[in-house]
């Protein structure tokens, strides 16, 4: 028997161990940077889409993925802030004159922004 085939069906190649070819698996991911959303996007792969999950992992690009999506879910999340604290007026000046009403508003408009980008780009 050969000590190394490759499989050109799946691109993978076989080392033979005893009497079994088991794969030859290597992992070329890189570094975990990721924040909130790329957790997020983890625990929803890991819980509702596992066969997705399991083909990230075992190509080596789940740690990608994960950067790639938490990173723009934050410029997403960034954009759709400064676009609906202009469309409902909320400024330095009411942030001069009410300090706890541009709080109030500031909250509300992030729990806005995250819950559109949690519904359109993590939870898919």
């Amino acid at each position: 028997m050969k000590k190394q085939i490759y499989d050109e069906k799946n691109g993978m190649s076989y080392t033979l161990h005893g009497d079994y070819y088991l794969p030859d698996l290597v992992l070329r991911e890189e570094e975990p940077i990721y924040g909130k959303y790329g957790m997020l996007r983890k625990q929803f792969l890991k819980e509702h889409r596992l066969a997705g999950y399991q083909y990230l992992l075992l190509t080596g690009k789940l740690n990608k993925h994960l950067n790639q999506t938490d990173q723009e879910a934050r410029e997403q999340v960034e954009t759709l802030m400064e676009q609906m604290t202009e469309k409902q007026g909320v400024t330095e000046e009411l942030k001069a004159q009410d300090q706890m009403e541009w709080v109030r508003l500031m909250n509300n408009i992030k729990a806005s922004a995250e819950e559109i980008v949690l519904k359109n780009m993590i939870y898919v």
